[in-house]
């Protein structure tokens, strides 16, 4: 018997081991093995005409009890744990961009008041399953995935104005995974409809003049781009976008810009911009994400292969730059679970890369200290494109707003970049370099 047990556990060890082995080896197919749902897909119905009027829909917006987009991590040293209801477990908000500088004077420690725009974020994928295609709204663990994800992201634009989030029935993460791309586009079709519908109920619910900024992240980035696309370009509702921030989705400078009706964001204060990056450290190997962007088309028809993916430096507000670590003002390093965090400065540096658009942080080794859990393979840091430059973020739409409204800055001027290396080479038809770019 005991001879048994020892086989059995050998033959345990060796799958376990052949496991890791195979993701190591073929992470492609591992994901999409485990991940792609092998259901056929199931049409959704449309969602009632009214169905954004209730409030139960939305994971945040104005009024709603327990919004987890209020959360507000405090400065190093500091621990703020939100509870399973998301609400904030410390009324201590951070100062404008100034929570984790050294030498802050004491005038400086008080909160700005809230800006006066509305944010329509559009929270990530977090939907897992394989059983559907499509999320259903009432799906508890992809609620409580989703939560934690308005309290690490949506919370950097919160003190830009109010923010609303729609629930909506997002395409589970296979779908971006398989290899029958029809159905996977049925999917990701189905759940941007439900992003357009809250999108008509936000406009109803905000002030006819009030200025909106765009936000959100992978899944929710790759919505608000058909969102630019079918709904804001060439009206006149571009005019009221201070930012649209396209995070963690690629962004053709050559193919796309030009059908999203705004121009990339040149300088750290310009208004009615996009803004994009999508986040890796050293060593990197993005094949899987550049092979997937090789394969698609662009706004405009043309095939994105070979073309410069827009990359901002979050730290600068400009593309194509490189940043110190000592200038990222706080990164939030998250803990318990993602429940909760605490900013930290001066730890995460950032460089857009000489060739296709990726955001480099520097070493893993010093990375996967503010990112202990999610990172994907080739040191891809798809999870933490908001979260590690927390504070920056927060700083760029503020600093964008007031250009908007034509105000003061509430915060001070973002980092200057370093000189762009010399081997650096600018898609043929992206806009020059800025003189500050270069400096």
């Amino acid at each position: 018997m005991a001879r048994k047990f020892l086989y059995l556990i050998a033959v345990v060890i060796f799958i376990i081991f052949g496991i890791g082995i195979a993701y190591q080896v073929a992470p492609a197919w591992f994901a999409r093995t485990a991940l792609v749902p092998s259901s056929d897909f199931v049409e959704q119905t449309a969602a009632a005409p009214n169905a954004y009027d209730d409030p139960k829909m939305w994971f945040s917006r104005p009024g709603l009890a327990n919004d987890p987009s209020n959360w507000r991590p405090p400065e190093q040293g500091g621990e703020s744990r939100a509870p399973d209801s998301a609400k904030a477990a410390t009324d201590k908000l951070i100062p404008p961009a100034n929570a984790a500088t050294k030498g802050a004077e004491p005038a400086e420690e008080e909160a700005a008041p809230k800006g006066d725009a509305a944010i329509f974020f559009v929270h990530p994928t977090s939907y897992y399953s394989r059983s559907s295609w499509n999320a259903p709204l009432d799906d508890r663990d992809a609620n409580y995935r989703a939560t934690l994800f308005m309290q690490g992201m949506a919370s950097a634009f919160g003190d830009a104005g109010e923010v609303w989030a729609p629930r909506y029935r997002q395409a589970t993460l296979g779908a971006f995974l398989a290899d029958d791309r029809v159905t996977a586009g049925k999917a990701i079709d189905a759940a941007y409809r439900d992003v357009e519908q809250a999108f008509d109920a936000f406009l109803e619910g905000i002030p006819k003049n009030k200025p909106i900024i765009l936000a959100g992240h992978s899944q929710g980035a790759l919505h608000l781009t058909t969102l630019l696309k079918n709904r804001i370009a060439g009206t006149p509702l571009a005019k009221r976008i201070v930012a649209a921030y396209v995070i963690g989705w690629p962004i053709s400078r050559d193919t796309d810009l030009a059908g999203l009706g705004l121009p990339a964001c040149e300088t750290p204060e310009q208004k009615g911009c996009i803004l994009s990056w999508a986040s890796f450290a050293e060593p990197a190997d993005p094949s899987m994400v550049l092979d997937a962007y090789d394969g698609t088309v662009g706004f405009d028809g043309r095939p994105r292969r070979d073309t410069r993916m827009l990359c901002t430096n979050p730290i600068t507000g400009i593309p194509d730059t490189a940043a110190r670590r000592s200038d990222n003002i706080g990164t939030l390093k998250p803990l318990d679970g993602f429940k909760g965090g605490s900013l930290v400065a001066g730890k995460i540096g950032a460089k857009c890369d000489d060739t296709r658009g990726l955001l480099m942080l520097g070493s893993a080794d010093i990375a996967k200290d503010y990112a202990p859990s999610y990172v994907l393979p080739g040191n891809n840091y798809h999870v933490f494109d908001i979260t590690l430059f927390w504070a920056n973020v927060r700083a760029d739409v503020l600093r964008r707003l007031a250009t908007y409204e034509g105000k003061p800055s509430p915060v001070p001027p973002a980092a200057e970049p370093l000189p762009v290396p010399a081997a650096a080479t600018p898609s043929p038809t992206a806009p020059a370099p800025t003189e500050r770019a270069k400096s």
